[in-house]
């Protein structure tokens, strides 16, 4: 079979495109930190050529390498780098496309410390405006650009309320303007949503969720046109010393290989949830794409070729007492801020929201004390359903 007939996710992610050293099954970690040549010849040919050669960790590493080739072909882009966290993609993504004086449109339901970054960092250094959009309307989006508008940030689904942008509408919008876009591709996973083929110029992921999945590794990725993330590379990555350790990088391809397979089951399993939930008595709302009530579903199925395992609901209840009850009732569902991985966890985001945001902005996210977010894992679904009926009974 020639290499070029693997089209599938599962086998680019099961197989590599080298035979490794040795003929061993699982590639080498090359844990070092700088790399010697033979000559003054071939160490001055490999300055000539930093962004494909090996010369310090700092910059590229064989194992960080093969895991950004991966997620790049994955992604449908062309080029991948990696970072040690989501918040180092992020920020080096968005560092990338603007300047001072610059103004950026994000969604509101945006993941806390990307908000933060932009204007509790960004605004008073750089002079940046930030506006913020519900997003759910191209016009949103129409209405509040400004002749300095430089990007638009999305992230669909959105944080704690999961609502969806038009992304391919946005992205032509923003390109008849000469606007950059980012999305923030983590919910959705590079396997059902593809952003690039949409328009997008950068996609990033929290590789700490899904597609690390097993709650033991911290980092990002960013991915776009070669020429884009080589620059990144070479500037935004290297000059602020974001560097991807190798290990970190090995245990990504470890659960690559694995992601397919996994996000089948949380799947499955967040479905079966869904529904429970939706028609419990004491639930007020469930917030998920592949729940029968989510206003935007059939956008979900034009930009989705699946769901994952992560979404929100709120008891019928703003007692604090009572919410509390029902968190400290529950046995499978862990309380924890991450998601993503084996284990299902619980997580009230009034409790960070209302340190990281005004009473003002934590109103204006449409949530509340009874707001619950759950990431589904890869339990038995009948146990997870048990467990949340349990303790839905203390409320």
């Amino acid at each position: 079979m020639s290499k070029k007939t693997w089209i599938s996710a599962e086998t680019l992610l099961a197989h590599d495109d080298e035979r490794n050293p040795n003929g061993a099954v699982v590639p080498p970690i090359f844990q070092n930190s700088l790399f010697t040549f033979e000559n003054w010849d071939a160490i001055d040919a490999a300055f000539d050529n930093r962004l494909e050669s090996f010369i310090y960790s700092r910059g590229k590493n064989p194992t960080v390498k093969l895991v950004e080739q991966k997620l790049a072909a994955l992604s449908g882009g062309e080029k991948a780098q990696l970072f040690p966290s989501g918040m180092g993609a992020i920020s080096a993504a968005v560092m990338h496309c603007v300047k001072s004086g610059d103004h950026v449109i994000a969604i509101k339901n945006l993941y806390g410390p990307a908000s933060n970054f932009l204007t509790s960092y960004l605004k008073p250094k750089f002079n940046i405006e930030v506006t913020f959009v519900e997003g759910k309307k191209l016009s949103d989006f129409e209405t509040a650009i400004q002749p300095n508008t430089s990007l638009i940030y999305l992230e669909s689904p959105s944080s704690a309320v999961f609502s969806l942008q038009d992304i391919t509408a946005v992205c032509q919008l923003a390109k008849s303007k000469g606007i950059k876009t980012i999305i923030d591709n983590t919910w959705a996973s590079p396997l059902y949503q593809k952003p690039l083929a949409m328009g997008v110029d950068l996609e990033i992921h929290s590789c700490s969720k899904y597609i690390g999945g097993h709650s033991d590794v911290v980092a990002g990725v960013v991915i776009g046109k070669a020429e884009v993330i080589d620059s990144i590379s070479l500037k935004e990555y290297e000059w602020i010393g974001a560097k991807m350790a190798p290990f970190e990088a090995w245990l990504l391809l470890r659960s690559l290989r694995t992601l397919s397979v996994r996000m089948k089951q949380h799947q499955e399993n967040a479905l079966a949830l869904a529904e429970f939930l939706e028609h419990h008595p004491k639930i007020e709302i469930l917030r998920y794409p592949g729940a029968k009530s989510f206003d935007q579903k059939e956008l979900a199925k034009r930009q989705m070729t699946g769901l994952t395992g992560l979404m929100s609901f709120r008891i019928k209840s703003d007692d604090l007492d009572k919410v509390k009850a029902f968190v400290n009732g529950l046995s499978l569902f862990q309380i924890g801020v991450s998601w993503g991985g084996h284990e299902s966890l619980i997580y009230a985001p009034a409790i960070s929201y209302l340190k990281e945001l005004s009473p003002e902005q934590f109103a204006g996210l449409g949530i509340s004390l009874g707001d619950m977010r759950i990431s589904v894992g890869l339990e038995n679904k009948e146990d997870l359903i048990s467990d949340l009926g349990i303790a839905l009974e203390m409320v």
